[in-house]
């Protein structure tokens, strides 16, 4: 039997029903709720002035049974029985003390603060004796009638026995006792005098509820009845639809009207709605929306013999384009990466190729080779890939003097072998790019499963490197800096360490690369800088012979490119207290030619604020040593590749003495880095370098060892 159909009038009448019935359980589970509550809150106030009142015991305790220890020192020593009997009995006075025992090593009972020590000599046959006897430093002991506490009594190294003081429990049971009675029937009148409000406020609620579904009912459910009529006409494609006119001059009215202007609107806007939702404005390329619905539509009528490959592109370097020539110039940038992607695959005769921006830099192709199979588009695929790496290479031309050289990294993922659905397809190609990125850029990679794993990792490192520092997971390890006539320390490069509780120790070319590729190292920088400002300070302090020692601090890229580090330094040097020419900062050689870095004038302004710069790496890069008059810097330190080879390499003998001599004649520090044999120390100094470091001289350590070594 057919039911009849429940019009909005029946189902008014049914939601109002349903709604006092949900307030009738409401108030229902609202005092079962309060009950509840009353309950839990009774037996969390328990639980905590337990746990308080313990607490007080044991502090109390703790002090005192330490207090007495020490002032049974003289008189155990000395065997001064009379004044341990005035100190236990002192002790055994106090409130809550229900007994004392000093004792020798054996356990024997030397005083239980009684006139008569009626227990002198017995040994103790307690369950906590034993542990009372053996323990080398203050013990607590808790039983459901007494809290025992045992103290050794030594002097310096030398145990003479031992001190127990038991308290009673019994008047902290009494006071936990009354004081939860006493919340118990606060808490209950509380809960009685809040239900009578409840009964009240559920009542206005229903009659509220009556009154405002009578209103409804008459005032907008017989409207939206025939505006819904009128909306499934436009859904429908009926957009000349004849909309009844209303005399009403509300909103509702209103809303009749603009349903008949609102039908030749959407006909008109239409087919434009639809070019701006699935292009690209820049490019006129299909974006990514429109991109996700024709890939799942293909991946649907796939024949179980049919492959594909989705080929995802990412422009290496970008990002310095916008921010060296502009907005505008990367748009032109993109047109013409945009014009070159649409050649290559026109020119590869590709079947049923689909290209799309998938935004910003990103570029996706979808490709199917003529050839049946996963092997056939795989192929295809690569092709392709490597036709557009060699082609993206390219210098772009921006005007008749300026070229932009990009580049292009490419992840190849391949249908239905590596993924079932556009979503993963997509996620997989994102993935082999990745990791082409990580293999040096310029390349191509195909998609396989152990990516994941190598993706899922680096992730999980981003996130847990954000709060490593404040986990007090990384650490400061330094490096002791030695000046070459003499092997005498005069300074150390700090380094930071990661100390991860589940990899152990990270390796810092892992983290470090991490840390520069999300950002995280401009939070990190200014901590190491602070860190190691104060930690220099106390070298100063507990080695007044070092009076003058330095600190060397290495920058990364990201931090020079904030015009507000000079500023950020100078507050680090004033609230730490250390001294400018103490801090050394040390820039790589390519960081500081590189002209997308105003690297000079930023030099410049940490010199001002006194800081001496060093050039790490000086050698490794593309700079020469003419470049040394030009730079504003007080030290060069000369790479470990060269250090290493120095006995044996007669060019790297070479290089460093022109380092040297070129350094020393303009007034600047030559540092050497990586000395780990005594032939290269001698060498070095009598070449006439001025400070060295390396496992040789010393391995980096940790603050404590640091300081160690200081004394």
């Amino acid at each position: 039997m057919r039911l009849p159909r429940l019009g909005v009038q029946g189902q008014l009448l049914v939601m109002l029903a349903i709604l006092l019935s949900a307030v009738a359980l409401l108030v229902a589970l609202l005092m079962q709720r309060q009950a509840q509550m009353h309950s839990e809150v009774t037996e969390f106030s328990r639980t905590a002035m337990q746990q308080m009142i313990q607490e007080r015991v044991r502090n109390r305790a703790q002090s005192r049974i330490v207090q007495l220890s020490e002032a049974l020192t003289n008189p155990v020593y000395y065997f001064d029985l009379e004044n341990i009997g005035d100190l236990a009995n002192s002790a055994k006075r106090e409130p809550d003390v229900e007994y004392v025992l000093v004792y020798d090593l054996e356990g024997r009972v030397l005083h239980d603060g009684s006139g008569e020590i009626s227990t002198y000599g017995q040994l103790m046959q307690d369950p906590l004796a034993a542990k009372a006897v053996a323990a080398k430093d203050s013990i607590i002991q808790l039983t459901p009638r007494v809290l025992d506490v045992a103290a050794p009594i030594r002097v310096g190294d030398q145990q003479l026995g031992g001190v127990r003081i038991g308290y009673s429990l019994a008047s902290a049971r009494d006071t936990e006792a009354r004081s939860i009675a006493e919340l118990d029937r606060k808490v209950g009148e509380v809960a009685s005098r809040n239900r009578l409000p409840i009964y009240i406020l559920v009542g206005l609620m229903m009659l509220l509820a009556v009154a405002s579904a009578l209103a409804v009912q008459r005032r907008l459910v017989g409207p939206i009845l025939r505006l819904s009529r009128y909306a499934q006409e436009i859904e429908a494609g009926h957009y000349d639809i004849d909309v009844q006119g209303s005399r009403r001059t509300d909103e509702v009215g209103e809303l009749e009207r603009a349903f008949a202007r609102m039908s030749s609107s959407v006909r008109a806007h239409d087919s434009e709605i639809r070019e701006i939702a699935f292009t690209d404005a820049l490019t006129r390329l299909p974006n990514r929306r429109d991109f996700r619905e024709r890939l799942d539509q293909r991946l649907q009528t796939q024949g179980e013999d049919d492959a594909l490959a989705l080929l995802f592109i990412d422009l290496d370097d970008f990002k310095r384009v916008n921010d060296t020539l502009g907005h505008e110039t990367g748009d032109r940038v993109l047109v013409e990466v945009s014009s070159r992607i649409r050649k290559l695959v026109a020119q590869n005769d590709l079947r049923n190729a689909e290209l799309s921006r998938f935004g910003g830099d990103e570029f996706v192709i979808l490709v199917e080779s003529r050839e049946a199979g996963v092997r056939g588009v795989s192929s295809t695929a690569a092709k392709l890939a490597q036709s557009l790496v060699t082609e993206l290479a390219k210098p772009i031309q921006i005007d008749e003097s300026e070229h932009v050289f990009l580049g292009a990294s490419i992840g190849i993922t391949l249908f239905p072998s590596d993924a079932a659905s556009a979503v993963t397809l997509i996620k997989n190609g994102d993935i082999a790019m990745y990791q082409a990125k990580t293999a040096g850029k310029h390349c191509y990679r195909f998609y396989h499963p152990s990516m994941e794993q190598v993706v899922e990792r680096r992730v999980r490192m981003e996130k847990e490197l954000r709060t490593a520092w404040e986990r007090d997971e990384l650490t400061m390890y330094y490096q002791p800096v030695f000046r070459m006539s003499d092997r005498q320390i005069v300074g150390a490069e700090a380094l930071l360490r990661w100390q991860h509780p589940e990899y152990g120790v990270v390796a810092p070319s892992v983290f470090i690369a991490v840390a520069e590729e999300t950002g995280l190292i401009e939070q990190l920088g200014p901590h190491v800088i602070r860190k190691a400002c104060i930690d220099a300070m106390r070298w100063r302090a507990v080695a007044p012979k070092y009076t003058d020692l330095f600190v060397s601090v290495n920058l990364s890229v990201r931090q020079l490119r904030d015009a507000w580090l000079p500023e950020q330094v100078g507050e680090i040097l004033k609230s730490t207290g250390m001294s400018p020419e103490g801090l050394h900062l040390e820039l790589t050689e390519t960081v500081v030619l590189d002209d997308a870095i105003d690297s000079r004038g930023l030099m410049r302004r940490l010199r001002d604020a006194g800081v001496k710069l060093w050039l790490d790496d000086f050698g490794t890069g593309f700079s020469g040593l003419s470049h040394l008059r030009r730079l504003p810097v007080d030290g060069v330190k000369i790479d470990r590749t060269f250090v290493s080879d120095i006995l044996h390499d007669a060019d790297d003998r070479a290089l460093t003495r022109a380092i040297i001599g070129m350094a020393q004649s303009l007034g600047i520090v030559v540092i050497a880095e990586g000395i780990e044999e005594q032939g290269q120390y001698e060498l070095l100094r009598e070449t006439g370098c001025d400070l060295g470091q390396g496992y040789l001289l010393g391995k980096p350590m940790d603050q404590q060892s640091f300081l160690k070594l200081l004394r």
